[in-house]
């Protein structure tokens, strides 16, 4: 039986150590799990949550995947642990943090994990970058596309600031 290949689009992010080189380890690291096809610029953006904290790297890459979305978060937490994550305080300061932004349209929800991300439409420091690359990808539930997310944040965009391309 042939392994069915879904579109993701995960977003990556970094606070600690050297981000633009945690980034650029996790997507060497992705590459068995996910055929990233396209990536955007890198981003940088204040935390949110919890305020005291440096600021991220963000970007966001879209790519091919044959692991079912259980087996996909598996490999992701994987490749975060291999980074150095380690559990600490929830939207704390970390090395690397992945997260499974969409996974073909599907809508999943489990214990540990929520297709589409469930906080997707709140967060500019993943629309933008989402919006280069996927600019219509269109969420399984609420049907907006990512522009249209994007749009509905008002001026909080304007605290995501590109830096250009993943040295």
């Amino acid at each position: 039986m042939m392994a069915v290949t879904s579109s993701v689009l995960l977003g990556l992010g970094a606070n600690l150590g050297d981000r633009a080189g945690n980034l650029r380890a996790a997507l060497s690291r992705l590459r068995g799990a996910v055929d990233v096809t396209a990536r955007s610029s890198l981003y940088e953006t204040p935390p949110m949550y919890e305020l005291d904290q440096p600021r991220f790297l963000n970007m966001v890459v879209g790519g091919d995947t044959d692991l079912a979305p259980d087996a996909l978060l598996t490999a992701v937490k994987r490749v975060e642990q291999a980074l150095g994550r380690r559990p600490g305080l929830r939207y704390g300061p970390r090395p690397i943090d992945i997260d499974i932004l969409f996974y073909g349209d599907v809508a999943w929800q489990a214990a540990d994990l929520i297709i589409p991300h469930p906080n997707i439409a709140e967060r500019a420091f993943v629309l933008v970058p989402a919006a280069e690359i996927a600019p219509d990808w269109r969420h399984p539930a609420s049907g907006l596309t990512v522009t249209e997310m994007l749009d509905g944040l008002a001026g909080a965009a304007s605290e995501v600031r590109c830096v250009g391309p993943l040295p």
